[in-house]
């Protein structure tokens, strides 16, 4: 499957899961015993830890569909990197989706700058970039900092050898998305823009 047409199977998805006509996903003895044999997940998601935001459901697709990495804040450190990459490489996936939330507690964090402890500090750092970005644009500091930090994952993916040779040879394609908690919708980002 292409980047455009599994692209076209996240929005459909995620409509389903908004007006609450799901389909009938595969998640029966019979595709447990199909995916025994190997899987093929038509996308990649790099998306937040939160409990609210699980891709699966909020895309509305069934066991093998997606490739999910889930950080705090999705943030990418090696570990991430190395999934979404291996997604690619051994399993085909021609899109990566990270996947930003509403109200999202590590982007929030980050914002307030308190000292965090343990390794929450670490998750606070990697977003600090993109709450600094935040700070010279006009709007609301948390919604602009959520966005940054949509992209500066997206920037982080993209700076990969193994990625930048699969987006220039293979159509891969690395889009930013944003959840919307309250109606459950996924937007769709391009800089500058959002697509329902």
């Amino acid at each position: 499957m292409n980047a455009k047409q599994s692209l076209r199977k996240l929005i459909y998805g995620n409509r389903r899961y908004v007006i609450e006509r799901y389909a009938s996903v595969n998640i029966n003895r019979d595709r447990r015993r199909e995916l025994a044999a190997g899987q093929y997940p038509f996308a990649a998601i790099l998306g937040c830890s939160d409990s609210r935001v699980p891709p699966e459901i909020i895309f509305d697709q069934g066991l093998g569909d997606l490739f999910v990495v889930r950080t705090a804040g999705q943030a990418v450190d090696s570990i991430t990197l190395g999934s979404i990459e291996y997604a690619v490489e051994y399993l085909g996936v021609r899109l990566i989706v990270v996947l930003g939330h509403q109200d999202c507690g590590a982007v929030e964090a980050a914002v307030a700058g308190y000292p965090q402890p343990g390794q929450i500090e670490r998750v606070v750092k990697a977003i600090q970039p993109a709450v600094q970005l935040a700070k010279t644009q006009c709007g609301n500091l948390i919604a602009n900092a959520i966005i940054d930090n949509i992209y500066l994952g997206i920037d982080k993916l993209a700076a990969s050898p193994l990625l930048q040779r699969a987006i220039s040879t293979e159509g891969l394609k690395i889009l930013g998305a944003v959840y919307c908690i309250r109606n459950g919708k996924v937007l769709f980002l391009t800089r500058g823009r959002a697509e329902a």
